[in-house]
């Protein structure tokens, strides 16, 4: 053996390059954003709702339970509605119609304009007195229209309304790009086979597009456990705070003054939004 190859390999050098320098310089703004935006809020939350007390004064509020069934229903009824909805659109904006263009941007407006001044001009328009709706029917019937948000079905039925149409165009839009992922050649030949539009669909159209449809429907359930604005701008969580969800009971809360509850509140939202963030990696991770 030679005595260059007996030699030991020399070790790498630890000085930083350059570009190591810089990467780890332009990464500290961001830490310090989230240690203090997110890390920092979430730790004191956790720590304000670490009483037992604050979890037996919250159930023995009949507030959160009704706000935990509205929240149920929301998920339950209001984004299967909202999804099934996206699912027939689609449909209809894969079309190869010149109108149907122009129909798709009038369509994508209520997601585009922002939610505040859009869900206060729905609320006035529901107003008993002076809304637009009422007026109307005085107008054309001779009788005063009901109050619409004086009645808690009604009240978290416009809500859930308010949702689903600021929300459809976003999820429309999703499952048109995947209709449009499916090759044309597969409906062809089902054509030529003499098969119907319901046989399309479900032989060729839903399998394809499944696993889009239930990852959309998990996550738009993950995000409609934050939507705050469709309830609270509407109806301010009344009337006698029923309609309420758990993401605007944590300011009915701190309103009264009671940040223990307010936090306890959040904490337990967790589990409406653990298993569905499980169910949602689970999904991504195939």
């Amino acid at each position: 053996m030679t005595a260059q190859t007996l030699s030991p390999t020399p070790r790498p050098s630890a000085r930083l390059t350059p570009w190591d320098f810089w990467g780890r310089i332009l990464v500290v703004p961001y830490l310090l954003v989230f240690v203090v935006f997110v890390l920092y809020p979430v730790c004191y939350g956790l720590w304000l709702a670490r009483h037992p007390q604050s979890y037996v004064d919250l159930f023995n509020d009949p507030i959160f339970f009704r706000s935990a069934l509205n929240t149920l229903v929301f998920l339950v009824v209001g984004i299967n509605i909202k999804m099934m909805v996206a699912l027939v659109l689609s449909g209809f904006f894969v079309t190869q119609r010149w109108w149907i263009k122009i129909v798709a941007a009038l369509f994508i407006l209520p997601w585009a304009v922002p939610s505040i001044p859009t869900i206060l001009s729905v609320r006035f328009m529901l107003n008993p007195e002076w809304g637009i709706i009422n007026s109307a029917i005085f107008r054309w019937t001779g009788i005063d229209g009901p109050n619409w948000l004086n009645d808690p079905t009604l009240a978290l039925t416009f809500a859930m309304l308010m949702h689903i149409w600021k929300s459809l165009p976003f999820w429309t839009l999703i499952l048109v790009s995947a209709r449009l992922a499916i090759p044309s050649e597969q409906y062809e030949a089902a054509s030529v086979d003499g098969a119907t539009q319901w046989q399309k669909f479900k032989f060729i159209t839903w399998p394809s597009m499944r696993s889009i449809y239930l990852t959309s429907t998990i996550l738009s359930m993950i995000w409609t456990l934050g939507d705050f604005n469709s309830v609270y701008l509407l109806t301010g969580g009344g009337p006698a705070d029923l309609t309420h969800v758990l993401a605007t009971l944590g300011i009915r809360y701190l309103r009264l003054d009671q940040v223990d509850l307010a936090m306890a509140s959040i904490v337990v939202a967790l589990p409406f939004v653990l298993p569905l963030v499980y169910f949602m990696m689970k999904r991504l991770s195939k």
